[in-house]
């Protein structure tokens, strides 16, 4: 295990990852903010869902996630529907506008990363791609810091689709909230 050096160093190469955050933010459209691009990219990634279950995923408050909402179903990118198990709920989905955005905002950000990245071999993006997710799936489960052994799917050299079970499809945006 590192020592507290390598930690320090690595508190401090994620605090900086915030100008990386910025700048895929500043490529989204005036229209789509990047909690909007979020909203998009889990109903792209996850499917349908009510909006208690958006806002425990996007970690903010209610009624952050309901302006969120608001706003992408007045441009008509997400549709509102009466929940037939509970018709007090509403159950989110992506329309086909919506749909075309998230594709739209997907090619940007892909784009962005491709030109940044340029001088990058593509073992070093598959490299960075599975450490990112191994660190994330750190905090997201539970075992890594209970003491438990870490989950076999965290390898390393593992492809970034079987890094992390739950991560996004590789067109879903990156996205600040």
């Amino acid at each position: 295990m590192s020592g507290k050096p390598d930690f320090e160093e690595l508190m401090r190469q994620l605090s900086a990852m915030g100008s990386v955050r910025r700048e895929l933010a500043r490529s989204l459209p005036v229209d789509c903010s990047s909690g909007s691009a979020a909203v998009l990219a889990l109903l792209g990634r996850d499917g349908d869902m009510r909006i208690g279950r958006l806002a425990e995923l996007l970690a903010v408050d209610m009624s952050v996630t309901s302006r969120h909402v608001t706003h992408l179903a007045e441009l008509g990118w997400i549709d509102r529907s009466p929940d037939p198990a509970d018709r007090r709920s509403r159950i989110l989905r992506l329309t086909p506008e919506g749909r075309e955005r998230l594709t739209e905002l997907s090619d940007r950000t892909a784009r962005l990363l491709a030109e940044r990245l340029s001088g990058w071999s593509d073992e070093d993006v598959e490299l960075l791609t599975g450490l990112l997710a191994r660190l994330r799936a750190g905090f997201d489960d539970p075992r890594t810091h209970s003491g438990g052994p870490p989950p076999t799917e965290m390898c390393p050299d593992a492809p970034p689709s079987e890094t992390s079970p739950g991560a996004p499809p590789a067109r879903t945006p990156v996205v600040t909230t």
